[in-house]
């Protein structure tokens, strides 16, 4: 969830209006902090579930109790619930991957077991099969939140209230040019990341109907308001077309001290400092308004991989977490990487991700597309290695190794292994879920659970239908789902 600042509204006495170069200096300084890659962090979101009937929704005071006996937990990492009741675990910044997967397991093991006492767990899946979007949280961010994404659709309250996703946290890379260098990694994640969409897309339903896509999420995001998720448009370097982006992007919502938040139409953070209406920005409204854009890569002094879907089972999350850490981190593989995937800009085109052939494409049809099979079998073949060589365990590398002989060799993703909606029940959803404790898959081999299909080159294509790449899919959203009332939340957080 994007970081709020309490009891911040931007309208003290004393505060300092900013102007147009100096909002532009602070955004030049705090977008990438450079220096040589060493911290790595992971946000995980869940969903939350009956164990026993996961197409049901959960009673309020059951959540409620259940959310109350999370809080009461001693965790490493930042909990925070979502608009629609998600759970998230923000990890602190750790000096390694081990350090990272070690705190964030553990973490995970006390709360299925405390969910788990009130007959709950977490689902990892990027969008909710069942539920309607309903918005749990009645605060002003979100009442403002729900009112601007309206305006562009139904989009916004799904994203808020029904999506789930792993979120990998790196830092932005070293100041000189190079495989670790910034602006290479800025490059190589606006191309990678359609790579991460396709090899990890886990939300095929939407409220008990097959959508057409492999990650319904993305699709999702990709129908938000367009100038709030997409990248920064391309021909600038990396820190003048992020300050660039962050003021010509409508400003969500004015804080205030009292009353309804005002949510503004058409209004952009430099239209503000301009005309200093209905009151002047400061610096505490030029944070606020960086926790309300939510591109597919966001730069927050780090790196922010905000594309990729909720995984299933006790140790699902852990192999994106694996995987992008390595092959950004690792020289080698970094560059092994960004060869194999820059003859994707081509295919992406001029248009910004994610709303672009390349994104739509890897939202619609997973690695059943051969491009980026390719790539993903490259990525995925680099990674292993780098592991090994950054000292991940043996246990983390076997599940890496089961992911990639499942799902990138045979050209699926976990999206294609779901049964249909009507057919998701705790028996076969949550089988995975079990309490098993996090631990266990440091200290042994992880196994993937189901039925494994055989190698070879049937594999599901999608659709029969199967979209010419070109423009023409860009405006392509999810499918028609008669809007439902309540509303979203998520689009606030990330």
């Amino acid at each position: 969830m994007g970081l709020d600042i309490p009891g911040a509204t931007g309208s003290r006495p004393d505060a300092v209006p900013l102007d147009e170069s100096g909002a532009e200096d602070l955004l030049r300084g705090i977008c990438f902090k450079t220096g040589p890659p060493r911290t790595v962090g992971v946000e995980l979101e869940w969903l939350i579930h009956d164990r026993e009937r996961p197409d049901l929704p959960v009673g309020r005071e059951r959540l409620d109790s259940a959310v109350e006996a999370v809080r009461a937990l001693p965790l490493s990492a930042a909990l925070t619930f979502e608009p629609g009741g998600q759970l998230e675990l923000s990890s602190q910044p750790a000096g390694s991957l081990m350090e990272c997967v070690d705190t964030t397991a553990a973490d995970l093991a006390a709360v299925r077991a405390s969910l788990g006492a009130a007959g709950l767990a977490p689902v990892g899946l990027g969008v909710d099969p069942w539920q309607p979007p309903h918005r749990r949280l009645r605060e002003p961010r979100y009442e403002a939140m729900e009112a601007a994404l309206d305006r562009a659709g139904p989009a916004g309250r799904a994203m808020m209230c029904t999506s789930a996703s792993v979120q990998v946290c790196l830092d932005a890379g070293e100041e000189e040019p190079g495989p670790l260098g910034y602006g290479r990694r800025w490059q190589l994640a606006h191309l990678l990341g359609a790579v991460l969409v396709a090899a990890f897309a886990n939300s095929p339903f939407q409220q008990g109907r097959r959508t057409g896509w492999r990650s319904t999420r993305q699709s999702l995001w990709a129908d938000l308001d367009p100038g709030r998720t997409l990248a920064p448009g391309s021909g600038r370097a990396p820190r003048e077309a992020w300050a660039a982006h962050v003021l010509d992007t409508t400003v969500l919502c004015i804080r205030c001290e009292e009353g309804p938040w005002d949510v503004p139409e058409g209004l952009t953070f430099r239209e503000w400092i301009r005309t200093g209406s209905p009151r002047p920005p400061v610096r505490a409204d030029l944070d606020y308004h960086l926790t309300t854009l939510f591109p597919p890569i966001r730069p927050r002094g780090h790196l922010e991989l905000r594309m990729i879907d909720a995984q299933s089972g006790p140790d699902g999350w852990l192999v994106p977490l694996a995987v992008a850490t390595a092959l950004f981190d690792d020289p080698e593989a970094a560059e092994t990487v960004y060869r194999a995937v820059k003859p994707l800009a081509e295919t992406a085109g001029s248009p910004a991700a994610p709303r672009n052939p390349l994104w739509t494409t890897a939202a619609r049809e997973g690695l059943a597309d051969p491009e980026l099979r390719a790539a993903a079998t490259v990525c995925f073949g680099a990674a292993l290695p780098a592991l090994e060589r950054m000292g991940a365990s043996g246990a983390v590398r076997d599940t890496v190794a089961a992911f990639t002989d499942r799902y990138v060799a045979r050209g699926r993703c976990p999206a294609d292994d779901l049964p249909e909606p009507g057919d998701l029940t705790g028996q076969n959803l949550l089988t995975d879920q079990s309490l098993l404790t996090d631990r266990s898959l440091l200290t042994g081999p992880s196994k993937p659970t189901g039925a494994v299909p055989p190698a070879g080159p049937d594999v599901p294509t999608g659709p029969a239908d199967r979209p010419a790449r070109g423009p023409e899919r860009l405006v392509a959203g999810p499918p028609t789902i008669p809007p439902t009332p309540p509303r979203p939340g998520k689009a606030a957080s990330a």
